[in-house]
């Protein structure tokens, strides 16, 4: 192998090729051992490289010398990018690289500038400010209606966690069964009147009212669904029965006699929480019941850089005792906590399926939003998240929260817990 500089990141130091390569194979060595995964490696010399005993899950080949600095100086994230801008490729399992990794626990060792990275972040796409708030919302929730009806769920487009009791078979029938379960945990009916936090695409909206016949308002931010949604409810002539409105989650306009907020403590940001539940409890009548949806830490954690970065700007995973602590706070008694977490992997697994074998369509739809970088953002997020949910030892589980404004009492919640689960199969 050539001695020549690989790269000079800094004026007199040079990086020589042997060394890198010493470098970068105990990385990948170091990786194998903690995760139980063989893999291989190819440098941009042709080079290759093995990690682990055993025939390799995958090989990962660096096009470039930018790609083995960008490892070294940053870690997982150095990686991840050099995939996005084709200065790598991950020949194989993508799954099985992005589940060694975390395995690993890549995600939790912090070089420096990752660090100031993600505080960096914060301090220009904190969610303190509803303007800021709304624009990263849009961000992800604005693209187009088309591109998110390629893979979601036909027809409520529900972008949320699914429910996969025993005899679930497809995404539709997950989602249809997430918003039974959780019109049960609820107990709504016809004659009561919810709120949909975060309402999304509408799917719940739709189906609980013609499973209950209650009717609701949903709560969205994102201009471009709130558009959509009110064609959408008219073309269906429930414009008696439901509405939504365009507003942050933190404007209070009325009490409801149910809240159901599905998927939006993940948008409150890392320091918006306290405000975010406290909307929740000013929207419940006293004795109403609300649930309360979100993917939350067990544990205190930063949240993932690239998920903050290249997913989901101002978003921040809370851990399940803060929301806690802020529920007690707010007056609201928590009367049911379900994980669902495993659910969560064959949510990811239908959707990443499904944007894999719709990406010509998708490009179509939009060749200069929808490039190969985007599809390999997309492919990371939806893959990386499957299998972190899947992961044994993962600290990132979904939650369902079913609350009461003061004390629920035997003449208006059930004493057992069979009425949460009739019918779920």
């Amino acid at each position: 192998m050539s001695h020549q500089p690989l790269i000079d990141p800094s004026p007199g130091l040079l990086w020589p090729h042997a060394g890198v390569e010493r470098l970068v194979q105990r990385y990948a060595d170091g990786i194998a051992e903690r995760s139980g995964t063989a893999f291989a490696l190819e440098l941009p010399d042709g080079t290759r490289c093995r990690a682990g005993a055993g025939d390799p899950s995958f090989t990962i080949a660096f096009h470039d010398e930018s790609a083995l600095f960008a490892l070294l100086t940053r870690g997982h994230m150095g990686l991840l990018e050099s995939y996005f801008d084709g200065r790598l490729d991950v020949q194989g399992d993508l799954g099985a690289a992005l589940a060694s990794g975390m395995t690993a626990g890549v995600d939790q060792r912090h070089p420096p500038l990752n660090t100031l990275e993600n505080n960096l972040h914060e301090w220009r796409h904190s969610n303190a400010s509803p303007a800021q708030a709304k624009a990263n919302a849009r961000a992800h929730y604005g693209l187009p209606v088309e591109f998110y009806r390629r893979w979601l769920d036909e027809p409520l487009m529900m972008y949320t966690c699914g429910y996969w009791p025993e005899g679930t078979h497809t995404l539709e029938q997950a989602q249809q069964r997430k918003i039974d379960h959780v019109c049960r945990k609820i107990r709504l009916a016809g004659g009561e009147r919810f709120v949909d936090i975060g309402c999304g695409f509408g799917g719940f909206m739709f189906r609980a009212h013609e499973t209950t016949g209650a009717t609701g308002v949903g709560l969205n931010t994102t201009t471009e669904q709130v558009d959509w949604l009110r064609e959408e409810i008219v073309r269906r002539g429930l414009a008696d029965a439901l509405a939504v409105r365009e507003a942050d989650f933190r404007e209070v306009d009325g009490e409801f006699d149910k809240v159901v907020s599905i998927g939006v403590l993940e948008h409150a940001g890392r320091d918006q929480l306290p405000e975010v539940i406290r909307a929740h409890a000013a929207f419940l009548k006293p004795g109403g019941l609300g649930m309360l949806h979100f993917i939350g830490h067990v544990g205190r954690y930063d949240t993932e850089l690239f998920i903050r970065k290249h997913v989901f700007p101002g978003g921040w995973i809370p851990s399940l005792a803060d929301v806690i602590v802020e529920m007690e706070r707010c007056g609201l008694e928590v009367v049911d906590i379900e994980n669902l977490r495993r659910h969560y992997a064959p949510t990811l697994d239908a959707w990443a399926e499904r944007f894999e074998a719709r990406w010509s369509e998708i490009r179509a739809l939009d060749p200069q939003r929808f490039t190969e970088r985007f599809r390999r953002v997309w492919r990371c997020y939806l893959v990386g998240c499957a299998e972190m949910f899947r992961s044994r030892a993962g600290y990132t589980h979904l939650f369902q929260i079913v609350f009461s404004k003061g004390n629920v009492t035997a003449a208006n919640y059930p004493m057992g817990r069979g009425p949460l689960y009739a019918g779920a199969g």
